[in-house]
């Protein structure tokens, strides 16, 4: 078969997991839009703890995303990828049938301690070929998108029907469903994809925070995930008093997050076709402030705040797409998987931090508070910008290596380098893999021939 397109197996791989992931987020994402609303028969119910409540997933997150991930490569993907679906349901049912708040986060926090997503990701890698890994990723990362879209969809119809608690039972539901998909739908790895690939390795993390580009990228994924978090405790507030009634919310949020997605597509092409990354990425996050300060300013006005909603969710959605491959672009050559492990454990803090920060914010000077905090913190991130730079467009190869010794590693490295086209090399002998970035003039049958490969 060529390596054109996916194989009957990648198309598998890829819309197996993607499903996955998906139902695993949607079933976080959907009490964001109604907890605010519906959880005020709780005992001991205050927007801190609201904030709370909305973000615990992200500490427990945060902490074991890359532990999960070193499990997986020890014990198998498929075994800790179901772990981690089982506490999701565990954690689902424990909110379900809380009666207080306190339950509720204690709920949302052993939900969150299914931190798969490493594993997910790295299982993708292993049952995919390297040209096509990327098309797979681009799949499971829509698939992430689209379960945000339908959980504001979702969740706020399941509420209104069968309010908090039987929402946390569909959430339950989701995990057992993915459970059933992994272990019937998804092929089983014979082998694992080069680490560097997919995994974090501790040693290297230090690195990866004291990158000035990466850095950048970390700093602003937790700020993205902060500010979305602390707007969902204000935000549902805001609508019922600027006058749609909380049955009606999913009425607002869903079209307008379609509608952003399709108002996100010409920033992506701008920015490809001019090379101009750095721009657009500016571009967005100053909708984004605008939008902020929208919600700030015309708090009681339902077509403004509509109209706010759209442009958040514009610029949200254009981040939240660059973001994870700005990372591929920036990491250093072989060590993939350590910046996503940071990335996505920065993604998961800020959760947390937009919880509280929210919520207390709410309680202390109300929606409009939250909203400037929101805006300073995103304002602080556009200063952050002002030295990124912008990405040049290159691919990431990795590619078997038939090597013995260090030697003939280092030999191989040098030589690699010397092609026309190669950007970085570097040869592994403990994975007996070399890690390629190139540019177009790059001719991927030399690169093989100096290997001794037979892909």
């Amino acid at each position: 078969m060529g390596n054109n397109g996916l194989s009957g197996t990648e198309k598998k791989v890829a819309f197996s997991l993607a499903s996955v992931f998906g139902l695993r987020m949607m079933g976080l994402f959907m009490i964001m839009p109604v907890f605010a609303l519906y959880g005020q028969h709780l005992e001991g119910f205050s927007p801190l703890w609201v904030g709370i409540a909305i973000g615990a997933y992200g500490l427990t997150q945060a902490v074991l995303q890359i532990p999960m991930g070193i499990l997986s490569d020890k014990y198998g993907r498929k075994p800790i990828i179901l772990i981690g679906l089982v506490l999701f349901a565990i954690g689902s049912l424990i909110a379900a049938n809380a009666d207080s708040i306190y339950g509720v986060v204690f709920g949302r926090a052993v939900q969150g301690m299914g931190a798969i997503a490493a594993a997910v990701l790295a299982l993708a890698a292993d049952l995919t070929r390297d040209e096509q890994r990327t098309k797979v990723m681009a799949i499971i990362g829509m698939c992430i998108g689209g379960s945000f879209a339908l959980s504001l969809l979702v969740g706020p119809i399941v509420a209104q029907h069968v309010g908090l608690s039987g929402l946390f039972f569909l959430t339950a539901i989701l995990a057992v469903t993915g459970m059933l998909i992994v272990q019937f739908l998804v092929p089983n790895p014979i082998s694992h994809a080069p680490k560097g690939d997919t995994l974090a390795t501790p040693a290297r993390l230090k690195r990866m925070l004291t990158d000035p580009q990466l850095f950048r990228l970390d700093a602003g994924i937790f700020i993205l995930h902060l500010v979305l978090t602390a707007v969902f405790v204000a935000l549902p507030l805001d609508l019922v008093d600027a006058g749609l009634v909380k049955e009606k919310h999913w009425m607002l949020y869903f079209p307008a997050f379609v509608g952003a997605f399709f108002l996100m597509v010409p920033l992506i092409i701008i920015g490809v076709k001019r090379k101009n990354t750095k721009a657009m990425f500016q571009i967005a996050l100053v909708i984004m402030i605008v939008a902020l300060l929208a919600m700030a300013l015309f708090s009681n006005n339902l077509w403004v705040l509509s109209f706010a909603v759209v442009l958040f969710f514009t610029g949200f959605n254009y981040l939240e797409a660059s973001l994870p491959s700005l990372i591929a672009k920036f990491c250093p050559v072989g060590e993939k998987g350590s910046a996503m492990g940071v990335y996505s454990t920065s993604q998961f803090l800020g959760a947390f931090c937009g919880g509280m920060l929210g919520g207390g914010a709410f309680q202390l000077v109300g929606a409009v508070g939250v909203f400037i905090v929101a805006v300073i913190l995103m304002s602080i991130w556009l200063f952050l910008t002002l030295g990124m730079e912008n990405p040049v467009l290159l691919k990431s190869y990795t590619l078997e290596a038939e090597v013995k010794d260090k030697a003939q590693a280092r030999d191989m490295a040098a030589q690699l380098s010397q092609l026309m086209g190669v950007v970085e090399a570097i040869v592994v002998l403990d994975e007996k893999v070399a890690y390629l970035k190139v540019d177009e003039h790059f001719d991927l049958r030399e690169a093989r021939a100096v290997l001794g490969s037979a892909q």
